[in-house]
């Protein structure tokens, strides 16, 4: 039995190595098995896990091993592969299964705290394409999977100075062509869309998806002009109001140019989107023109009520940043749309600070009842947001 370290851990390393990237942590480290059984493996002590194919826990620190394994494609789709687990199965036939040739690299485990300076197992030539900064498919084996265009777009959008060889553009362009994509699940769009979405580039996940058609395959052709579209990302994905911001913000940059609802509603279900980054992207079509004027204090008031900002006044703060950042592309870089985002959220602050409790304890004593302690309570709520108004931001 020898164990391997392989992926993405061996990858980083020779990343910080070779580019002084940040090396890699020791929370997602891939391992493959080679020469054993699943009998062995259950005598060694490891739990069986996988359903499809052998994949274990190990016995102290929890983390997976496979067993190595070759796989062979017998139906369309992500799920269409019939896979080959055995002593006999070597290394390099493991590797070959993978995506990308960066991805396909390996060290022994007795060397797996320090991989980048350990004997590189390298026979696709991984590290003269991560020296190269090239994305290149291991194999034509690569078009069996469409998941693995959506995984090259996420890996462009993660390192920007990186490119997809021609190659495998092609490849890509192929599958695409040839309806291999149609079968992509929604679950693993959403899963490799939101990961690209978080990546430092999102831009390039975009750029990426319309180089190879797939896009246009989708209908979706009018995420070129959103504002993580390749033309208008480079303002925003080098502010700081992108540095840090949450996947439903950043989900709803991307939508921005989907102006229809319904369409907004049907690209939501189709890849099955969270709640709270469909509701966003809902709420900023609704109310874009409102958030980025503020207006006065009726016209404000309307606005929180519509939007839930008492009950949900983080979605209502998000809905703010969200045409910030479309705003910066504008002449004036976005500076009158921030003021009025500024205002709002002022605004919105010192109406939640008001006491309702109190006012409605007040207007009960009274013995005013239902509608009337709703409008004592919208009185306020004016009163207070007239005050604001009359404030410097």
């Amino acid at each position: 039995m020898q164990i391997y370290l392989v992926g993405g851990a061996v990858r980083d390393a020779w990343l910080a190595r070779e580019f002084g990237w940040p090396a890699p942590g020791r929370a997602d480290r891939d391992w493959v098995v080679v020469g054993a059984t699943p009998e062995a493996m259950a005598a060694a002590g490891y739990e069986p896990v996988g359903r499809d194919f052998p994949v274990f826990l190990h016995p102290q620190t929890h983390e997976e091993y496979a067993l190595a394994r070759t796989e062979r494609k017998t139906a369309p789709g992500y799920h269409g592969f019939a896979f080959q687990a055995a002593p006999d199965v070597t290394l390099e036939e493991d590797l070959a299964r993978r995506d990308l040739t960066v991805n396909a690299m390996a060290v022994d485990a007795a060397h797996a705290d320090d991989p980048a300076n350990a004997p590189l197992i390298d026979p696709w030539g991984g590290l003269a394409d991560l020296r190269a900064r090239a994305l290149r498919h291991v194999t034509p084996a690569f078009a069996e999977d469409p998941v693995r265009i959506l995984r090259v777009a996420r890996f462009a959008a993660r390192w920007p100075d990186f490119r997809v060889a021609p190659e495998t553009m092609a490849l890509m362009r192929a599958m695409v062509q040839h309806g291999e994509a149609d079968h992509l699940v929604a679950e693993r769009v959403w899963q490799e869309v939101a990961r690209g979405l978080m990546e430092a580039r999102p831009s390039r996940l975009i750029a990426t998806l319309d180089d190879c058609g797939l896009l246009a395959a989708w209908g979706l052709d009018a995420l070129k002009q959103s504002a993580l579209g390749p033309e208008r990302a480079s303002v925003l994905e080098t502010h700081p109001l992108f540095t840090d911001a949450p996947l439903p913000v950043r989900w709803t940059w991307l939508v921005t140019a989907l102006r229809d609802e319904a369409a907004l509603r049907a690209l939501a279900e189709r890849w099955r989107v969270p709640n709270d980054a469909r509701d966003l992207a809902l709420l900023v079509h609704r109310e874009r023109e409102t958030l980025r004027s503020a207006g006065d204090a009726d016209t404000m008031l309307e606005l929180f009520n519509r939007c839930d900002a008492w009950r949900k006044p983080t979605r209502f703060l998000e809905g703010l940043r969200v045409v910030e950042g479309e705003a910066l592309s504008a002449p004036d870089a976005g500076a009158a749309v921030r003021a009025a985002t500024a205002r709002l959220a002022q605004a919105l602050q010192r109406v939640q600070a008001l006491d309702t409790a109190a006012i409605t304890r007040q207007a009960l004593g009274e013995g005013l009842s239902g509608p009337q302690v709703g409008e004592r309570l919208r009185a306020a709520r004016l009163a207070c947001l007239q005050e604001a108004l009359a404030q410097p931001v």
